[in-house]
């Protein structure tokens, strides 16, 4: 790394070391989630129901306060607020400690470089810690996720919020490896001020921790594959999909050793080195980055999403097409109950018949999706490793990839709620020997059903 790189990281580094950036991403994660559930609530859809959660349901009550209406908030994502508000503070407070010890001086940075990493250690020990402090229920579901996802049986069941969360971890892939970093960092013998040197086999530890939540998302589709009573290939090719996440992850380190070799060669400053392009081993991590990105946002947008976009020629449908669309009304807040809107006669292009949402959201966050895809790509670069690793770039990218994650969320949702409505319409329809039936006005009536409290 040439010294005037090295001067910007470490003029970013002295306030904001990565062990700090790495709290604030898990806070930003669990913050996302909590908005998830409570955007997914008050679009009128019941995320309770459709993620197979189970909370405690308490009684619906309001409040008035000088007259002001006042309805406290929902036990579905109340907690998750009031744990990240506690959470945010405690590391803020921690931030300001460490920026007040240190003072900005960048010798007093490893100093003082205990802080972060002492309340890493406390916070994990909240998360672990059977006493019922801190939102215990929600440290346990999510301890119990954990578990789910990654020492669950071959044959048990794979629960619809597993696979949520499990995707949502895929998105926490490099923020996993920026832990392993930071445990070093804080090591004695080690700085703050750049991330450690991985040499030999310590440059496999990375990757292979990045690897870990595709893993257990592979595991997951393997398990769908073969349980009893699945006649779909749809779990295999999402399967596939995951797979081709471990090339892209083990080429990138790979090519830490051509650079090992070009530093042999022009000694130790190697950063302006053209190299990229010409190495066969840069050509085929591209490959494999560009087909992992296109195959991913192809599966986003056809299958996790529903939507029509990149799909071929529309087949012919029956009569139990759906000729109308679903759209949010405008009504007050407190209404959760969607309806059905005539807005047009046609499907609008890309999309889907039955949309819950607004209809300009979804174009909007196909092309974020799209553009978000490519760009979290370059996280694994090699040539932005060399020169970066925690550097400010990298954090944007990964914010970036945390928001993508968000708005997919909110989608995923949606259509796992409109599939499962349908299948009950449909069944309702075989039921019914096949006798005309107003399908939209039975759809209809089956979202209400699960959207109402």
């Amino acid at each position: 790394m040439d010294h005037g790189a090295l001067d910007d990281e470490i003029d970013w580094t002295i306030p904001f070391p990565l062990p700090f950036r790495v709290l604030v991403l898990i806070g930003l994660g669990l913050l996302g989630w909590a908005t998830n559930l409570h955007g997914l609530e008050a679009a009128g859809l019941d995320p309770i129901s459709t993620l197979d959660l189970r909370i405690e349901q308490a009684p619906h009550i309001s409040i008035r306060v000088f007259g002001i209406s006042f309805t406290p908030p929902s036990p579905l994502y109340g907690p998750l607020y009031r744990l990240s508000a506690t959470y945010f503070s405690c590391v803020l407070a921690t931030w300001v400690i460490f920026r007040y010890a240190t003072g900005g001086d960048p010798l007093l940075v490893d100093v003082f470089g205990y802080i972060p990493g002492a309340f890493a250690l406390i916070l994990t020990f909240i998360l672990v810690c059977p006493f019922n402090i801190f939102q215990r229920t929600e440290r346990d579901k999510f301890l119990l996720a954990i578990r789910r996802c990654v020492a669950s049986s071959m044959d048990s069941p794979v629960y619809f919020s597993d696979v949520v969360f499990a995707d949502v971890f895929t998105s926490f892939a490099k923020v996993l490896g920026d832990v392993w970093l930071s445990v070093l960092m804080v090591m004695p013998g080690h700085t703050l001020l750049q991330p450690p040197a991985q040499e030999g086999l310590m440059r496999w530890i990375v990757p292979t921790i990045m690897s870990v939540p595709y893993f257990v998302r592979f595991r997951q589709c393997i398990i769908e594959y073969t349980a009893p009573l699945n006649e779909s290939r749809r779990p295999l090719y999402n399967a596939l999909k995951y797979a081709t996440s471990f090339p892209v992850i083990y080429l990138s380190a790979a090519q830490r050793l051509v650079q090992d070799e070009l530093r042999n060669d022009y000694g130790k400053d190697v950063a302006n080195v053209a190299w990229h392009g010409e190495h066969p081993l840069f050509r085929l991590w591209l490959l494999a980055a560009v087909v992992n990105s296109l195959y991913s946002f192809w599966w986003d947008v056809t299958n996790d999403w529903g939507m029509t976009l990149l799909q071929g020629p529309p087949k012919s449908t029956g009569p139990k097409s759906l000729p109308r669309r679903l759209i949010l009304p405008s009504t007050p807040s407190h209404s959760r109950t969607p309806s059905l809107h005539d807005h047009s006669s046609r499907t609008p292009y890309g999309l889907r018949s039955t949309l819950l949402y607004p209809l300009p959201i979804y174009p909007l966050l196909i092309f974020f999706n799209f553009v978000l895809r490519m760009l979290w790509t370059i996280k694994l670069s090699s040539h932005l490793h060399y020169k970066s690793d925690g550097s400010i770039l990298m954090f944007i990218f990964e914010v970036l990839e945390l928001v993508r994650r968000w708005m997919w969320v909110f989608i995923r949702v949606e259509w796992e709620t409109i599939k499962r409505a349908q299948e009950d319409v449909e069944g309702q329809t075989e039921a019914a020997d096949y006798e005309l039936v107003d399908i939209p006005e039975v759809l209809e009536t089956e979202i209400k059903t699960r959207t109402l409290d």
